[in-house]
């Protein structure tokens, strides 16, 4: 079946059938080979995009921005303040200005509902670089780096350690449901994912012949692993009074050579980054000074690790962002 998502807003992987997550994995492949191989790929020649930037980033900022160079677009950045939108001027009134000036809007920051509404009146394919509740470009770069260690995605066992509510465990499991991996969440109970999304996943997975799989238990999440995934405790905009009672709660989840013994021998660690793997960053360092942790969500043994992709899965982000602005502006 042709895939044609010409015009398409990417909001959320739930969005998108198992077919058309396929496609864009195959196109970031071939855009990623042409990048590696220095074959020009200027395909957007006379597009413009705007990068809307509510939560700063490095990852998904230079992303869109090289990426958009690559296929010959012009792109404005615009950072939190540097745009009206949601002060002086509503997201209504802001989309339907942008959408007159450009091709396309990338939004990264808060609400599901803010980037939905964007979408809503922008009248041009509007993508999601990050909200509260979902992350679906880092999924894409996800895929892509799981499917380049194993050479398949379906059957993979998946464990993603932490808050598995935050906007990661939420679109790791569903992604995995979509593309046929096992996906565990493996946290306090406390932090598991909205009931109602673990159901949409549950049933997305028996139509893909895979599992969904909550626990406490960190042996039951960690054995049989082929992949290992975290994410930092304490998500960007929340305030720094929560760190006393995630580490509290998470501690114990902490990815160490422990749990990367657990799984198979030729698992794989993942992060979507940033990640608190020692004291080199102004909040490590307090983090470290106020409750004794060196490091939190993953060790730097293990972030230092040949099992690490941190930054393979890191540089596919481009390659994956690459894939859904061509796809959906061609």
């Amino acid at each position: 079946m042709a895939v044609n998502l010409r015009g398409r807003n990417f909001l959320k992987l739930l969005d998108f059938s198992s077919e058309e997550i396929r496609y864009l994995i195959d196109l970031s492949k071939e855009l990623k080979k042409m990048k590696l191989a220095g074959i020009p790929h200027r395909y957007l020649e006379g597009k413009n995009i705007v990068l809307l930037f509510e939560k700063t980033s490095t990852r998904t900022r230079c992303a869109f921005e090289v990426g958009g160079m690559d296929l010959g677009m012009g792109v404005t950045y615009l950072d939190p303040g540097s745009s009206q939108m949601g002060k002086k001027e509503s997201i209504a009134d802001t989309a339907r200005v942008l959408g007159r000036m450009y091709d396309g809007i990338e939004y990264r920051g808060y609400a599901q509902e803010l980037v939905e509404e964007l979408a809503k009146y922008a009248g041009v394919p509007v993508w999601n670089g990050l909200t509260t509740e979902f992350h679906p470009t880092q999924m894409l770069a996800d895929m892509l780096t799981i499917e380049e260690k194993f050479g398949h995605l379906k059957g993979i066992n998946f464990t993603f350690f932490g808050d598995a509510r935050n906007n990661m465990g939420n679109s790791l499991m569903v992604a995995c449901a979509k593309m046929g991996l096992n996906f565990t969440a493996c946290a306090p109970k406390e932090l598991w994912p909205d009931e109602a999304l673990v159901e949409t996943c549950k049933e997305l997975a028996k139509e893909h012949e895979c599992t969904v799989t909550l626990t406490e238990d960190v042996k039951e999440g960690a054995t049989n692993a082929d992949v290992i995934y975290t994410d930092i405790w304490v998500s960007m905009g929340e305030p720094d009074d929560v760190w006393d009672t995630r580490i509290k709660l998470l501690s114990k989840y902490q990815v160490n050579k422990d749990v990367m013994a657990m799984a198979k021998h030729d698992a794989i660690f993942m992060h979507c980054l940033p990640s608190f793997h020692d004291t080199n960053t102004t909040i490590g360092s307090e983090i470290a000074k106020k409750f004794g942790l060196n490091e939190m969500e993953v060790s730097d043994e293990v972030f230092e690790s040949k099992q690490s992709v941190v930054f393979d899965e890191a540089e596919n982000r481009m390659h994956t962002i690459k894939a859904v602005m061509l796809a959906t502006l061609k």
